[in-house]
């Protein structure tokens, strides 16, 4: 989550007002006639405490046992850093372009930034969970405990589609969670969130839980738990616990129009943590089942059009051509009711159930097709790992200054191309030649570029200077680069 901290000086400021309002009731009873006063001095010798009021829950307890195993995540990243403009130096000086010219052949500096977030031990061995987003592209992780001690942490593996990476930091017999079902959380019971928000460490704050199985427009399949619990950056990848000290979910993201904590907090099931974790520890990346189908959540218009008794299943869209469902025989127009007798309610249980699939693994769909019910067998396929890197290798320090990563198979549909790489971010040579972020890379020196490796093959094969031919929208050019 990268939000502003501005709006936290902004609720302590909100904080003050209400202070002040309270602190003004005072002095209005104060100022009262003798008779209020007795009255209200009467009342705060013996408070009444509502049955409501006793029955509040105490969080100290479950605090006390579970917060040892929560822990505070430190980030380092080395950026680039262009080099300044030279002070003291007046642009109209003679020696102002000589100068600048001179200087912009010193080689750039790496300029280490920083950031903040959560996590928590999930085996004694020293398995840490947090959010993808909180160690992505991390040079250094640091990990401290609440004993002080830190640790340097290596990063496991980190999945971008679910938000989650697991760390292993060289510690042993280290307090850890317990893990809950967060399939048996009911909306409105208790929850506590304990994090860093701002960098302050082993923060408690709580709430309730106000929905269960939440979709966000972030085209991931998680089906996110939707609390009310206060959270904010730095909180990412902290813990949320039930009543029973047990984690639920992974506080991930937040609903904001402010960039600060407005009720609205989301977290990742723990279940769906787990199995990623678990993925990652053993082999550093996730596999996932896929169809290769475009879907939509059918509304009660749709139901009644299709001949439905309710608003339930998952309705395809499109089909894509040569894809696991099309050689299963799935058509556009069917609903999608059921894989392997479980019941597909919405869209979001279509994509968790196939995303569980094992790839090449078979499964039984029950589908909804022109007034009647049938069943087909769809061997899965698997999602297409997304992968992003500097297109250079340790030795050429980056010679070409552009991350990149392979392209989806719909967006090389959509470009009409058999492969290319997207181009993610840029910098130094790359971005003098003209390069920018969402230009596909389509070949280098002539030759094809299918993935990572090939645009670094060709880039180390080059001596001075590299030409990539980039497709920019619906054009295609020719840009030399002269390499770093």
């Amino acid at each position: 989550m990268t939000l502003h901290s501005k709006t936290f000086i902004s609720s302590i400021a909100v904080a003050g007002v209400v202070g002040a309002l309270t602190a003004g009731g005072i002095t209005h009873y104060a100022t009262a006639p003798v008779h209020a006063r007795s009255a209200a001095s009467s009342a705060q010798a013996m408070p009444v405490v509502s049955p409501a009021t006793r029955n509040l829950p105490d969080f100290s307890a479950l605090v006390d046992q579970y917060s040892p195993a929560v822990v505070n995540i430190t980030v380092t990243r080395n950026s680039r850093k262009v080099n300044a403009e030279m002070p003291g130096i007046d642009r109209n000086d003679p020696f102002y372009e000589f100068l600048r010219r001179f200087q912009s052949q010193i080689p750039e500096r790496q300029a280490p930034s920083g950031g903040i977030g959560s996590g928590f031990i999930v085996s004694p061995d020293g398995i840490v969970l947090t959010n993808a987003h909180v160690v992505t592209d991390a040079d250094e992780v640091t990990v401290k405990l609440t004993d002080r001690r830190e640790f340097k942490a290596k990063v496991l593996g980190v999945d971008k589609q679910s938000d989650v990476a697991a760390l292993k930091i060289d510690a042993r017999d280290l307090p850890a969670v317990k893990i809950g079902n967060p399939k048996s959380v009911r909306v409105g019971e208790w929850v506590v969130a304990i994090g860093s928000p701002f960098g302050f460490e082993n923060t408690v704050t709580s709430g309730i839980v106000s929905a269960k199985a939440r979709a966000l427009p972030d085209g991931t399949y998680v089906p996110f738990l939707q609390t009310d619990v206060a959270v904010n950056p730095g909180n990412s990848g902290g813990p949320l616990f039930n009543m029973n000290g047990e984690v639920i979910g992974v506080n991930s993201q937040i609903y904001s129009g402010s960039g600060g904590y407005q009720g609205l907090s989301f977290a990742i099931p723990i279940d769906v943590a787990v199995k990623v974790k678990d993925q990652l520890v053993q082999t550093g990346k996730v596999s996932r089942g896929r169809l290769g189908v475009t879907i939509q959540d059918v509304n009660q218009s749709l139901a009644d059009s299709f001949g439905l008794k309710a608003p339930a299943g998952a309705l395809v869209s499109s089909v894509e051509r040569g894809s696991p469902a099309d050689k299963a025989g799935l058509q556009p127009g069917d609903v999608v009711l059921k894989v392997d007798d479980r019941e597909i309610k919405r869209t979001l249980d279509l994509s968790g159930y196939v995303a569980d699939l094992i790839p090449g693994t078979q499964a039984t769909l029950e589908v909804w097709r022109k007034g009647g019910a049938r069943k087909l067998t769809v061997t899965a396929g698997e999602v297409k790992t997304t992968k992003t890197a500097a297109a250079s290798s340790p030795s050429d320090d980056n010679r070409l200054g552009v991350a990149v990563r392979e392209l989806t198979d719909d967006e090389l549909k959509q470009a009409d191309l058999k492969s290319g790489l997207r181009v993610e971010d840029v910098s130094g040579p790359a971005a003098r030649a003209g390069i920018r972020a969402g230009d596909v890379v389509i070949s280098a020196n002539g030759t094809p570029v299918k993935d990572v490796d090939d645009l670094r093959a060709q880039i180390s094969k080059s001596n001075k200077s590299v030409a990539l031919l980039v497709q920019r929208d619906d054009a295609r050019i020719f840009v030399p680069v002269t390499l770093g």
